[in-house]
């Protein structure tokens, strides 16, 4: 793909595209582990005993030492011996075929090669293949749709925690989780490290949905087992991925950033965020906004903030992308006079704050300041871009705004987009700056 020439096209084609443009002057570290949980029931024991033959271990070694590098869970779902996990488990894997490999190693203790065949990064989801054996594998089935959970309904999660053995985990199905960008099943039940890629059972021992986070001491949250479903009927004849899988992780991005773009354009912006302004904050449908206010009370800047950002995060491997997020801040100068406001104003108007990657993912950011007319307001307009070395195409933008129309008072945004295509992200701060303006009863 030909890189566009950054800001004589970038920045003007935002701009221009306002018609009012003029130029003037961008998985984690394991928790400790938390207490030993209750001693789990009857009926979680018989799924557990029913279910213990097809879970397995999935371990990421290193290959020159053969040494341990990650672990996670996996459980079979075919005779041949597919299995089903996280991408996260094994995304070390993917990405680096060179420098690791996979082993599985079940219950009983018995150990074998894996390979990987195909990857739904979106839904966190992997798809493997066992090395051949002369006997059939121990299958999970998984529960039909056509016996929807209920709410409240006792569910199993099974795993390897923290690398100290096989375990099962009781819980309840509380919903899917309210704001994420693609469904996940609520969980009331407390997973940890080393269980994510394994099944969460009905009481029958069907496949209801796959561990891949938790949130707290007994929030958690699973996949639901329909995407599980497909990736294997898609993924069930598939070659092994022996290269490096990043071509596949961006063409998959590439997909999520069309799909968020569309959504997060169509939803609009709430109504009546400033008594004086129009400020962009978006509704709280698959983002999730907080608000404070501090006023000071020693004739200081006083102000009132909204953030607002997305639950869903897409991991990539080393790194996380794929989301929105977006700041407000509305500032009250009015016991400083127009002098020590402006200053303190200014300072608030950080450019520095948009290198979130390291140089090994990203290119340096390029920026562009211009002064914009919105209907007569006048904004201040800092635009930064960042290309991912890796996912050709997508790009992280940036875009700070502040108002200038007022000496003592004024509203400072940011918007800052991850992992979208150049066409999106001009089409994305565009709409960003259009929803700045006048409050109608201004």
């Amino acid at each position: 793909m030909n890189k566009p020439s950054w800001w004589s096209v970038w920045l003007l084609a935002a701009m221009l595209c306002l018609g009012q443009g003029a130029a003037a002057q961008a998985p984690a570290v394991a928790p400790a582990a938390s207490a030993p949980p209750p001693p789990v029931s009857l009926s979680a024991r018989k799924v557990y005993e029913q279910a213990r033959s097809q879970l397995v271990q999935i371990r990421t070694l290193l290959k020159g030492p053969g040494t341990q590098f990650t672990v996670g869970s996996g459980f079979v779902v075919s005779d041949q011996g597919h299995i089903v996990t996280n991408y996260h488990v094994v995304s070390n894997v993917a990405l680096e075929p060179d420098r690791y490999k996979l082993v599985y190693v079940t219950a009983d203790g018995r150990e074998s090669t894996v390979q990987v065949l195909m990857l739904d990064v979106l839904h966190d989801l992997a798809l493997l293949k066992a090395a051949p054996r002369p006997e059939p594998f121990d299958v999970l089935t998984f529960r039909t749709n056509s016996q929807p959970l209920g709410q409240g309904e006792r569910m199993y999660s099974l795993g390897n925690p923290l690398d100290v053995g096989f375990a099962v985990v009781e819980g309840n199905y509380n919903g899917l989780a309210e704001r994420s960008f693609y469904p996940q099943i609520f969980f009331a039940g407390s997973l940890n490290p080393g269980m994510s890629g394994g099944p969460a059972l009905d009481q029958e021992g069907r496949v209801i949905g796959i561990n891949v986070s938790r949130q707290g001491e007994q929030v958690s949250f699973l996949v639901p087992a329909e995407f599980a479903r497909v990736l294997l009927e898609r993924g069930r004849d598939a070659q092994p991925i022996t290269a490096s899988a990043w071509p596949i992780v961006t063409d998959q991005l590439t997909t999520h950033q069309a799909l968020l773009t569309d959504r997060f354009m169509r939803q609009g912006w709430k109504a009546s965020t400033h008594p004086r302004y129009t400020v962009p904050v978006p509704p709280d449908r698959f983002m999730r906004c907080w608000g404070r206010s501090q006023n000071s009370e020693s004739g200081g800047l006083s102000h009132d903030r909204s953030d607002c950002q997305m639950d869903t995060r897409i991991f990539v491997g080393q790194f996380t992308t794929g989301s929105l997020s977006t700041s407000a801040q509305a500032y009250d100068g009015a016991q400083l006079g127009s002098l020590r406001f402006a200053k303190r104003y200014g300072d608030r108007f950080n450019v520095g704050g948009f290198q979130r990657l390291s140089s090994r993912h990203q290119t340096k950011p390029q920026c562009q300041e211009d002064y914009v007319d919105r209907d007569g307001l006048p904004l201040r307009v800092v635009v930064c871009l960042r290309a991912y070395k890796k996912l050709p195409g997508l790009y992280d933008a940036s875009v700070l705004v502040a108002t200038l129309d007022h000496p003592t008072s004024g509203v400072q945004g940011q918007f800052d987009v991850q992992g979208v295509g150049y066409a999106n992200a001009m089409k994305l701060t565009r709409h960003y700056l259009e929803a700045y303006g006048w409050a109608r009863s201004h």
